[in-house]
């Protein structure tokens, strides 16, 4: 059974975010959106917390966070403990996110990457597993730290 992916987006990225649903479901995962629609200016950061509470309480499933740059919702969705997001502009980060750091989530930018190629990074990142060995230690130090 594929993962439950939870996705949200602040107004920058609603049509990323649809072209990815689309794509997502269409391949067969659950996809839950926890995302601006309207495009009107919303806060990434209350987003990126919202959904990366959700994913840690749901220890099987994925998040996807979108902003223009990717990098205010991932720095808020790592304010969580247990959260490992990691942004990805290119499929290499996204296979390295999740075979090395065994990311929960990963960020994207609207602003920054066309939505055919987050569909690829997605991909990537949903299709990449996690090495273990050497990484395993640290992921632990970064999913337990907190202040």
């Amino acid at each position: 059974m594929k993962e439950k992916i939870y996705i949200t987006n602040d107004h920058t990225g609603v049509d990323m975010k649809n072209a990815l649903i689309n794509h997502l479901q269409k391949a067969g995962y659950e996809v839950v959106d926890f995302g601006n629609n309207d495009g009107i200016a919303s806060n990434y950061a209350e987003l990126g917390i919202q959904l990366a509470k959700t994913v840690v309480n749901e220890p099987t499933s994925l998040g996807i966070v979108i902003c223009g740059t990717g990098v205010g919702i991932s720095v808020a969705a790592n304010k969580v403990k247990g959260a490992i997001a990691g942004l990805s502009y290119e499929t290499q980060t996204a296979e390295l996110i999740k075979k090395h750091n065994n990311a929960n989530i990963i960020a994207l930018g609207a602003r920054l990457i066309a939505n055919d190629k987050a569909i690829k990074i997605v991909d990537t990142f949903l299709n990449t597993p996690f090495e273990g060995g050497r990484h395993k230690e640290r992921v632990e130090v970064l999913k337990n730290y907190a202040k």
